[in-house]
């Protein structure tokens, strides 16, 4: 799996979560993880969570720190465990950049201080698995009472490779723990 920070500001409107962005945007050809800060407006003609489409849910903020991942030949099953496994690591991420905050985990979604900091879906393609994972910059712009990176005084960027050099340090354990066992009778 290769990791980019995508330097340009880019918003964020659902149609990035497909498959290839990661090769035919930004020439990163197989799996990969894309980092990018930009702006969320994702019209319902993009949304891809069911229950946030019959809800009418609004999703978007003014200010957010995106991830787009990439895993080639995975079901949807894996996407969402994935995706939490994802959740888990934002979560360890911060707690270790701020040991004296209660952040919490709920499924996918991470909370402080009663506000909600990201957001996140997992989809797959005909040809992979995508996860689409996003926390707030800033507060500016989100429909429902949110907690952003700013307020815990972070950088984006600083915390895309904080929690990117994680993913990819467990996915690459995941991958040795599977091929350092064999097989029983």
């Amino acid at each position: 799996m290769k990791y980019k920070f995508v330097s340009e500001n880019l918003k964020y409107d659902g149609s990035q979560l497909r498959s290839l962005f990661g090769y035919l945007d930004h020439g990163i050809l197989g799996d990969s993880f894309i980092s990018f800060i930009g702006p969320c407006d994702i019209p319902f003609t993009n949304m891809v969570d069911g229950e946030d489409f019959l809800a009418h849910s609004e999703i978007r903020g003014g200010l957010m720190l995106h991830f787009i991942i990439e895993e080639f030949g995975k079901n949807i099953e894996l996407a969402v465990t994935r995706q939490r496994l994802l959740a888990c690591l934002v979560k360890e991420a911060l707690e270790n950049l701020h040991p004296n905050k209660k952040f919490s985990r709920e499924g996918d979604d991470i909370f402080v201080d009663g506000g909600k900091l990201s957001i996140s879906i997992a989809t797959v393609s005909p040809v992979s698995a995508l996860i689409h994972f996003a926390m707030n910059i800033t507060n500016e712009g989100t429909p429902v009472k949110t907690s952003c990176l700013r307020d815990l005084n972070l950088e984006g960027r600083e915390v895309s490779e904080r929690v990117s050099t994680a993913y990819l340090r467990e996915r690459e354990g995941i991958m040795q723990a599977t091929q350092k066992v064999h097989w029983v009778k």
